[in-house]
């Protein structure tokens, strides 16, 4: 008997370290935060899927043996799509509400959110149960495999799996839960747009013709391998224009294994995960350049406000910050952050998407 009602909530995420890594087959450190898109649904004798999104007043109808995209990057069809040729089926129509307080466009993966939570509800409303890695390895074919986009894998598995998460993004399904826990965790909103594929799509090209140039002179040649130390004999096979690329790559992959040992040592030294956090920070502004100086800004108050670290979130080009703060200076930062920037707010790990 299919259920009439259906309710699942949708974390959004922080990447904590290995910002542009995940393309590159490197790990990343990330975590599910407790900013949710929620999906919820009533059966209907239609025999459509009749969805209302009123934090942006749309609305749209999709068949259930929808197979064809509307417009470019129709996650929900391509969903749909995916679910199919896995021979998953929805037989059964709903009407949808879908909202959330994860803000749109702002680097907290609000798109990955919605896409995970979608294919939670199909998989229920098709009673085929799903594990939390099938949801994840879906969600990435559909966001991203689906339209060919430059993106990794990292948003899909942070939210389907949840905590703070160590992800090895070479080895699909490779992945340790380092804490449910992180304090003192606070995210603060520039209000500019980030710049996704257009960030994403120009440096994913660099670091990879910078890597496959760097292997024509040394074959055995490897990212993960690789030290601060190597980078000046690498780079003098390198065009002056792919050298910061290329460094970058090699300093943050340093700085992320650098995070996992301080996760995994006891008790957590939120202090020297701030340093780390300040270290790739550098790196994403002075290397990649993916800041803008707003987002710069942020970073420097919560820092002066006495925040142990703090860094951009998401591709680049706008977005938000997260900074690692003391308890004792948790609101100080959080009005700094605030004066600065849109708005500032604390946030806690969360568990991967679920069905309420």
């Amino acid at each position: 008997m299919k259920k009439t009602t259906l309710q699942i909530q949708s974390p959004g995420r922080i990447c904590l370290f290995g910002d542009h890594q995940d393309y590159l087959n490197l790990p990343v450190i990330a975590c599910a935060i407790d900013r949710f898109i929620t999906l919820k649904a009533t059966v209907n004798h239609e025999g459509i899927f009749r969805i209302h999104l009123p934090d942006t007043q749309t609305r749209r109808q999709i068949a259930l043996d929808a197979y064809t995209p509307e417009f470019e990057r129709d996650y929900l069809v391509s969903a749909l799509r995916v679910l199919r040729k896995k021979g998953i089926v929805c037989t059964q129509a709903y009407d949808l509400e879908i909202s959330g307080n994860i803000p749109i466009n702002a680097g907290l993966s609000s798109s990955s959110a919605l896409v995970v939570g979608w294919l939670r509800f199909l998989c229920e409303a098709s009673k085929h149960s799903v594990s939390a890695f099938e949801l994840a390895q879906w969600a990435y074919e559909t966001e991203v495999l689906e339209f060919n986009e430059p993106g990794g894998l990292m948003d899909q598995y942070t939210i389907s799996i949840g905590e703070v998460i160590y992800i090895d993004t070479e080895a699909p399904g490779a992945y340790q839960i380092l804490s449910n826990r992180l304090p003192g965790l606070i995210v603060g909103e520039s209000g500019v747009p980030k710049q996704t594929l257009g960030v994403l799509g120009s440096l994913r090209a660099e670091a990879q013709e910078a890597v496959s140039i760097v292997r024509q002179y040394y074959p055995n040649f490897s990212l993960r391998d690789a030290n601060v130390s190597d980078i000046a004999r690498y780079q003098d096979a390198l065009p002056g224009k792919l050298h910061a690329v290329f460094s970058a790559a090699i300093e943050n992959h340093c700085i992320t294994q650098a995070a996992v040992k301080t996760f995994r040592e006891t008790p957590l030294d939120i202090k020297k995960l701030g340093h780390l956090m300040n270290q790739h920070h550098e790196v994403l502004r002075d290397k990649l350049k993916i800041t803008v100086p707003l987002i710069d800004k942020m970073v420097d108050a919560a820092l002066d406000a006495g925040a142990y670290g703090a860094k951009i979130v998401g591709s680049g080009g706008g977005g938000s910050i997260v900074a690692l703060s003391s308890a004792g200076c948790h609101q100080d930062v959080i009005d700094a952050i605030s004066r600065i920037g849109k708005t500032a707010y604390a946030v806690e790990v969360s568990k991967g998407a679920w069905t309420v």
